[in-house]
């Protein structure tokens, strides 16, 4: 069995036109298995109660970004291992900087490409 067969994804955005967009490459690429969450709180929540292998999240949302996110998934033990790519308009070396020194994976600059979705998936997970 794939990877891609086994892979759980969380997509965390507040906008619906980006979930939309990044859930229809999931299914692009052959990941089946995703949902998403709106917002960074609701992921933390959700997240807590049953991991998921992979978070990816977009950085500027209401309540809690995206690094805010990250922050709280790595203080946590039951998510602190999950891996986490940011999506992100803008790709501001201090943003992607604080990304790192938080522990996340990797980053994806808006617009992206299912294929370039793809190749930041497999930087954090191996070959789908």
């Amino acid at each position: 069995m794939a990877l891609k067969d086994t892979l759980t994804v969380m997509v965390v955005d507040d906008m619906s036109v980006s979930r939309g967009l990044l859930t229809q490459a999931l299914d692009s690429i052959g990941i089946k298995n995703h949902n998403w969450v709106k917002d960074g709180e609701e992921a933390l929540k959700a997240l807590s109660a049953k991991p998921v292998h992979l978070v990816i999240s977009d950085y500027e949302m209401p309540k809690m970004n995206g690094l805010q996110l990250l922050g709280g998934l790595r203080q946590r033990e039951a998510t602190q291992r999950i891996g986490f790519i940011l999506v992100t308009g803008s790709a501001d070396p201090a943003v992607i900087n604080e990304g790192r020194r938080l522990g996340m994976n990797n980053y994806l600059q808006k617009p992206f490409t299912a294929a370039s979705l793809k190749t930041c998936i497999e930087a954090v997970v191996g070959k789908l």
